[in-house]
């Protein structure tokens, strides 16, 4: 349905989100147990990164010093201080390193009511601070059952993304989520990942331009394996994955880099 092509100046991306997982101990054996197993790897283009919990980001960072692997944050609050018992600013994230953060995952979404103006000034305040963005989004079941997937993408990407000017969107990263294809039953194939991800780019395309298009990388978030990755990366309009649990096993994560 939607058809573009493959350009060498986006970059290729595997992102690990840890989630809410791995204590101190665990985060220095897994960026180790990272490091160590690409460090010989070509990735020339390519980017490793994880995303581990607040409380152990100094950590990851210390460990990842001088490596390929590129420590992010999960997630941000939009204000730059003030009354926001449990959050983290954007400043607080730069002062120890870090250069980039994860804004709307579906579980930010779902679980904890982020709503689209949330998350476009949750953008506009990354933007603002110099921070790269991973951004998420995506349907759920009942949208791809109702065939109203394109509707809900691009709904989403309008109120989060669409009011930035060009030049915002080298600090973008996209990340589409099948929320539809998590824990349900349901399995997303390869081609329809491409044809979503042709849509996104056709849809930033028409916001901008080609060479806005063509140089932002819209990676595929959820059910990337080592057994899938290949053939999931394959597709011209997937330039990575947004890793969940295969992302805190060495080997599975080191695969679908190489897959890469």
């Amino acid at each position: 349905m939607f058809n573009t092509k493959t350009v060498s100046m986006r970059s290729k991306i595997v992102a690990g989100n840890w989630k809410m997982n791995n204590d101190c101990n665990e985060t220095k054996n897994l960026v180790k147990g990272i490091r160590k197993a690409i460090k010989r790897l070509p990735l020339k283009n390519t980017r490793a990164l994880v995303a581990p919990t607040f409380v152990n980001l100094t950590t990851a960072i210390k460990r990842a010093k001088k490596s390929k692997v590129e420590v992010v944050a999960q997630n941000m609050h939009q204000e730059n201080s003030g009354a926001f018992t449990g959050e983290i600013s954007a400043d607080m994230l730069k002062s120890i390193g870090v250069k980039t953060v994860i804004v709307g995952h579906s579980e930010r979404r779902s679980l904890f009511g982020e709503t689209d103006e949330i998350l476009a000034e949750k953008v506009n305040k990354a933007i603002e601070k110099g921070l790269e963005v991973i951004f998420c989004f995506g349907e759920q079941l009942e949208d791809r059952k109702a065939n109203n997937h394109f509707t809900v993408v691009q709904n989403q990407l309008e109120k989060g993304l669409f009011h930035l000017e060009a030049i915002a969107w080298n600090q973008i990263v996209l990340a589409y989520e099948h929320v539809w294809a998590i824990g349900t039953g349901e399995t997303a194939s390869p081609e329809q990942a491409q044809e979503m991800h042709a849509f996104i780019r056709k849809l930033v395309q028409e916001k901008h331009t080609t060479s806005v298009a063509d140089n932002t990388s819209i990676l595929y978030g959820g059910s990337v394996k080592p057994s899938n990755a290949q053939e999931i990366f394959s597709k011209p309009d997937v330039d990575g994955g947004l890793i969940g649990g295969a992302s805190l096993k060495v080997e599975d994560f080191k695969a679908i880099i190489k897959a890469i």
